[in-house]
């Protein structure tokens, strides 16, 4: 299975100056709940901001200027690699905007974090797809300042 998941505001924003631009209690739970146990596929940028390989899950990172060698932690050259890399275990992506564009194809299932926020000034946008090639499920809102519904996209068999 190769996954996708990803929070994005109303405005499509998911980065702003090299960071997610928002900060919501409980929002990233489903991210750790989702790919705990799991490999997860982020860009170079994206775990570089990190700075480490993410606690119980095996981390590849796509770069074709750095080498990232250790404890859960390996590098590909392209997504592609990176899902032969995994060895047939779940794959999410987890970032940047690369990466979420080349996976698109390749995704079965994408979990999307919709944030009700408009965030000004974004750098960073999540790729345009053709929700038809999907199924959509709406689910729990929650949030206390602000709001956020998990949405799930299947792609169509």
């Amino acid at each position: 299975m190769v996954g996708l998941i990803v929070a994005r505001s109303r405005n499509n924003v998911i980065g702003k100056d090299g960071a997610i631009p928002w900060k919501i209690k409980g929002e990233q739970m489903q991210f750790k709940e989702l790919t705990t146990g799991n490999v997860v596929v982020m860009g170079r940028r994206s775990y570089e901001e990190i700075g480490c390989p993410l606690p119980n899950r095996e981390t590849i990172v796509v770069s074709r200027t750095k080498k990232f060698d250790g404890d859960n932690v390996l590098t590909a050259n392209s997504v592609k690699e990176a899902i032969k890399l995994a060895k047939g275990k779940d794959v999410y992506i987890a970032g940047g905007y690369g990466l979420y564009k080349d996976a698109m194809a390749l995704v079965d299932i994408m979990y999307i974090t919709e944030v009700e926020l408009e965030v000004e000034n974004g750098d960073v946008f999540f790729p345009i797809f053709n929700e038809m090639e999907f199924d959509k499920e709406i689910g729990e809102t929650l949030g206390d300042d602000i709001k956020y519904t998990r949405t799930v996209y299947r792609r169509k068999k």
